[in-house]
């Protein structure tokens, strides 16, 4: 037991003392926090708008006050014809048109070159002009009442970044051993290679741990993102998650033989697949059914799914089991591979 706390402590100052590792560990998750919480976000804001004023009337005048005092718009134009509407969104000066007809109909004239931006554009300038003394359109939104796009990131960053971290260092550490040739000297120590595998994985299980913690800090503080769920499943639900990304880069380890292989391996075989199919930033509902048989093979997109019932829906345990048994099932799948390709290999 000695030798393989003696291992473990080995393994932790060797990851302490590489300030590029601690970077990358630290430095990347914090950086993609908040980008995706900030810079990168689907919130409809300082629209450029233009009214048609060809129908000018008591209601007509109500509605653009409405939307020049809303968040959402803002007016940079009043034209006379639909046409030029048409062409200030065409010449990139306007984002939506709104022209008000004489049977007092509205249509909206909007740059849909961006389809998702496009629709929420037009609901948002529906709920604006609507008449505030009918019940023309009326919503209630749960969970995100705001309708803030961190409610959506923070839990499918937290996926990509345990995935990449743990899976992409994982293998370099163990890929390192491989190339210095410290590997074979580790192996005719008397710990058992089993140890010698556990004792370099133990210490980035800790760091992943810690991670997990800045990333559910900064959501709760920085991004105002509160965690509806309780803790104690987050952790639990997240920790299963760890392990499979750990033992998805032990298996990564077996095929490279380089640390550039394993780091490219790490980044074409994780991040495409979490950031396209994952339904981190697309709906899987939304794909082709091929891609969605190729999604249902995909951790992360399990462990997203859990995650946003958790700390968004503020669920029980109970309503993410399928989730859960899923990810537990390709933790011991990939675990046991991984273990019986470094033994094979061994001998």
């Amino acid at each position: 037991m000695k030798q393989f706390i003696s291992f473990v402590i080995k393994e932790a100052k060797h990851i302490l003392r590489d300030k590029r590792t601690m970077l990358i560990l630290f430095g990347m998750p914090v950086v993609m926090m908040l980008l995706f919480g900030f810079a990168i976000t689907n919130d409809v804001k300082n629209v450029r708008t233009v009214v048609v004023t060809s129908q000018m009337d008591h209601r007509t005048q109500q509605a653009e006050e409405r939307l020049a005092a809303s968040e959402y718009f803002t007016m940079t134009a009043t034209v006379p014809t639909p046409k030029d509407a048409e062409m200030l969104i065409r010449s990139q000066k306007a984002d939506l048109a709104i022209v008000f007809s004489k049977d007092h109909a509205i249509q909206f004239i909007v740059d849909g070159s961006d389809p998702n931006m496009a629709q929420q554009w037009t609901a948002y300038a529906q709920q604006v002009v609507a008449n505030p003394n009918v019940s023309l359109v009326s919503q209630k939104l749960l969970y995100n009442p705001r309708m803030k796009s961190a409610y959506n990131f923070v839990p499918a960053i937290m996926g990509m970044l345990l995935l990449l971290i743990c899976a992409m260092m994982t293998s370099v550490s163990i890929v390192r051993e491989k190339e210095r040739g410290t590997m074979e000297v580790l192996l005719v120590s008397p710990v058992r290679p089993l140890m010698i595998i556990v004792a370099k994985v133990v210490p980035y299980l800790l760091l992943a741990l810690v991670i997990l913690a800045v990333i559910l800090l900064m959501s709760a503080t920085i991004l105002d993102v509160p965690l509806q769920g309780a803790l104690g499943w987050i952790l639990m639900v997240s920790l299963i998650y760890i392990l499979l990304a750990l033992s998805l880069g032990l298996l990564i380890s077996n095929i490279a033989q380089t640390q550039f292989v394993a780091l490219l391996v790490s980044a074409m075989v994780l991040l495409l697949p979490t950031v396209m199919l994952s339904g981190m930033l697309f709906p899987v509902e939304s794909m082709p059914t091929v891609l969605q048989w190729v999604s249902a093979v995909i951790p992360p997109r399990y462990y997203i799914q859990a995650m946003r019932k958790l700390m968004i829906m503020g669920v029980g345990i109970q309503e993410v089991w399928h989730e859960v048994l899923v990810l537990i099932g390709m933790t011991a799948l990939l675990l046991t591979i991984s273990l019986k390709k470094f033994k094979t290999r061994l001998e």
